[in-house]
């Protein structure tokens, strides 16, 4: 306050405007408020349905999964958007996974992804249909996506959600939007009280996707958008794909074994997870501190601000369960964890665990993986 007036530093103001009703004077006015919807023209769960050289993205399966729940409890159809060139092939997939609706632009433009492009595009679709919520997978594209599309709608948006549910504020259904807050140390839970369509971020692998329906009937909604060579401000000159290692990578394994600061500070230390990975057919991952370590890259990470992962088995060695960590992986069927202490977090989401040296523990269960193998020859 300067002489009974509200001073607002330009340079630190976000334009949130949490601070205009809570001004006991109302000596603030708003930089940017959006205005409150009319909710009644707002109906319908959507889902970005991602796509890469005619493959569908494994977040589109899993957000419709989570989008037939909500659509269920909110009384309104699940729509799916498929854009690129020549993706016709893949609305039957899409059915088969729920989506009542698929709403398809496709165009030379959407052959490689751009800003936009795809902006103009959903910005587009969400005007002239009104859903009441978009979903969008977390990945590299969903991270540039939508908020380049907020930003035009003047929309809220939750990043990097690992929960989503229904809640009730002032006597109406809205979508309640949990995400890991203050470094992983608390979980929070997130509303868009007076803007539509709500929208949010989820981190792949963290929803199931349906068990595919091929019978099920869903309309095709064509668009034709089209957005000129000079709207566009980047070029395509190569599309290169990641090197086939040939190794399977930790979101996509059925079996996981990482490790951590108790497994050992050099490589040579993670052999012995790497041998028992091979004779379960596995893929070994690592925490964080690992990759700071520069003992494994940064692929292998698991937890939080790594890898979201959800195998049917999970073996963590050496890793005390720092919340970080344990957002990442409670998508695991089961759970096995390997510790000295008997204290260490790991332990209380564990489905299995045992306390002791796992520099003894891990060879002799590689040893007894390779001996029921053998047997069963």
């Amino acid at each position: 306050m300067d002489d009974k007036l509200a001073i607002v530093e330009e340079a630190l103001c976000i334009s949130c405007g949490v601070c205009v009703p809570v001004c006991p004077v109302d000596a603030i006015e708003p930089v940017l408020m959006a205005k409150k919807a009319d909710f009644s023209k707002y109906s319908g769960v959507w889902v970005f349905a991602e796509q890469h050289a005619g493959k569908l993205r494994p977040s589109g399966p899993e957000l419709l999964g989570k989008g037939r729940e909500l659509a269920d409890e909110v009384g309104e159809d699940l729509c799916a958007v498929l854009m690129g060139k020549d993706v016709e092939a893949l609305t039957g997939e899409l059915s088969a996974y729920g989506a009542d609706k698929i709403y398809m632009v496709e165009g030379e433009e959407y052959e490689n992804y751009s800003t936009e492009a795809y902006t103009t595009a959903m910005v587009t679709l969400i005007s002239k249909y009104k859903p009441s919520m978009v979903l969008y997978g977390a990945t590299h594209l969903g991270r540039d996506l939508a908020p380049s599309v907020a930003g035009h709608l003047g929309l809220g948006l939750t990043a990097d959600c690992t929960g989503l549910s229904i809640t009730e504020v002032e006597g109406r259904k809205v979508l309640l939007q949990t995400r890991p807050a203050f470094g992983g140390n608390v979980m929070a839970d997130i509303v868009c009280p007076n803007t539509r369509p709500q929208m949010a971020t989820v981190r792949p692998h963290v929803m199931q996707p349906l068990e595919p329906d091929e019978n099920k009937n869903t309309d095709i909604i064509q668009n034709t958008i089209r957005v000129s060579s000079d709207a566009i401000k980047t070029e395509i000159i190569e599309v290169l794909e990641p090197e086939d290692t040939g190794e399977i990578s930790v979101e996509e394994s059925d079996i996981v074994i990482t490790g951590g600061r108790g497994v050992g500070n050099d490589v040579e230390s993670f052999d012995i997870l790497g041998k028992l990975a091979l004779a379960m057919k596995g893929t070994v991952g690592c925490s964080r501190p690992i990759v700071e370590s520069d003992i494994m890259p940064k692929s292998k990470q698991v937890g939080q601000s790594g890898k979201t992962i959800s195998p049917d088995l999970y073996i963590v060695c050496g890793v005390s369960g720092a919340v970080q960590h344990r957002v990442g992986i409670r998508g695991s069927k089961y759970i096995i964890a390997i510790n000295k202490d008997p204290k260490a977090p790991i332990f209380e989401m564990a489905d299995f665990g045992i306390v002791g040296d796992l520099k003894k523990i891990v060879p002799l269960l590689t040893d007894k993986v390779a001996e029921k193998k053998n047997s069963e020859k």
